[in-house]
């Protein structure tokens, strides 16, 4: 297995905006290649690593600090480690970008009504309803990063796109060795 320094990829964004998706997609790419690396999902972290805490701004916080913490360690042990998670507060994500030498943000970014048109769970229609409080973007905000190393536009471009997007910068990082990358990032 072929495997260089580590790196944190820190994908945020909306709920429906393809955090995910791309998250994923690149797993498989970086998998293919031989790189040892780590996905940390906010919904599964939430079910395991950081079970019990709400959604209230404290929460939230601590919940991305944990994930944080978990990145730092495996990131400085050699691993890629893929984080996808709203982390709607930017202080706290510069915070955690502080403590992790090797971090990339990824923004993706979807328009709210695109990322209502995705939303499988149903989520966006019951903060709508008023069932579920301090859904981000409905009625606790999200704040997008200032200067994310990759800028995706998911309303715009393919999962593809935005995977080389990121593949690209993470070679010109020196994260990876790719001989040939497809696409136009």
């Amino acid at each position: 297995m072929q495997q260089r320094r580590g790196v944190t990829v820190w994908f945020t964004g909306l709920s429906g905006s393809g955090k995910s998706t791309i998250a994923r997609a690149l797993e498989d790419q970086l998998r293919a290649w031989g790189y040892g690396l780590e996905v940390l999902d906010g919904d599964v972290v939430r079910t395991n690593l950081t079970k019990g805490l709400g959604f209230s701004r404290e929460d939230r916080d601590e919940n991305i600090r944990r994930i944080g913490f978990v990145s730092h360690l495996l990131t400085r042990n050699g691993v890629i480690v893929l984080v996808s998670a709203i982390s709607p507060y930017r202080e706290v994500r510069d915070e955690v970008r502080d403590r992790i030498d090797d971090f990339i943000e990824v923004y993706v970014d979807a328009p709210l009504e695109v990322c209502e048109t995705r939303d499988v769970k149903g989520l966006y229609k019951r903060a709508r309803a008023g069932e579920i409080k301090q859904f981000t973007g409905i009625d606790d905000p999200y704040e997008a990063p200032l200067n994310p190393e990759v800028h995706c536009h998911t309303d715009q471009e393919t999962i593809e796109e935005s995977v080389v997007k990121v593949l690209s910068k993470l070679e010109t990082l020196g994260y990876i060795q790719v001989a040939t990358l497809v696409g136009d990032p």
